[in-house]
């Protein structure tokens, strides 16, 4: 046999029975004698005058509270501080916490050594390339066409190495910038 708790939201539709307690409750209270509902008022207006008591006591003892921390030089900029590196601390100290660290630590040495072995991977690769004969015969041929300009241009440079030509290259290419001169009008030929 199931025990089943029942509560204000049960899921079963009302039945006949509970319609007919519903009816038969009174909301006007008007069983209630004229004495003991000013009996009741009575106590209400005592309870909220005690509840306004309470407040104004404290809202003194929070002035109180703020007064004395405000002498020993505490403030609620430090105790935002204090809570906010105790929740650090706590955070850090968790089960959760530490499980993450370690399992993005560990991902981090796998990516680290992933990125390494491509990095190995494409530095053979480029090394392979540049020893295969077709990257030889591009470079030949560019060497070639180079000097051939460099020759027509007549530059005195001989050849050299593919890395040779193309420095030489950037440095004419810096040194050939234009420069801003200025000149009277009167010093251009016609």
């Amino acid at each position: 046999m199931e025990t089943r708790q029942q509560g204000f939201l049960d899921s079963d539709p009302l039945r006949e029975a509970d319609e007919d307690i519903a009816s038969e409750v009174n909301l006007n209270n008007s069983i209630m004698t004229e004495e003991e509902r000013e009996e009741i008022q009575q106590e209400l207006t005592k309870l909220e005058e005690e509840i306004s008591t309470l407040k104004q006591v404290l809202s003194s003892k929070e002035k109180q509270h703020a007064e004395l921390k405000q002498k020993l030089g505490m403030s609620s900029l430090n105790d935002l501080k204090n809570n906010f590196s105790r929740g650090w601390h706590d955070m850090q100290s968790s089960t959760a916490y530490k499980k993450t660290t370690e399992t993005l630590s560990t991902a981090g040495q796998k990516t680290s050594a992933a990125f390494t072995t491509l990095g190995s991977a494409i530095t053979r690769k480029f090394g392979d390339m540049r020893n295969s004969p077709s990257f030889k015969s591009f470079e030949e041929k560019v060497e070639t066409t180079v000097t051939t300009i460099k020759t027509k241009v007549g530059s005195t440079g001989t050849g050299g190495s593919f890395e040779d030509v193309l420095s030489s290259a950037a440095n004419a290419t810096s040194q050939d910038t234009p420069t801003n001169n200025l000149t009277d009008s009167s010093e251009k030929p016609c």
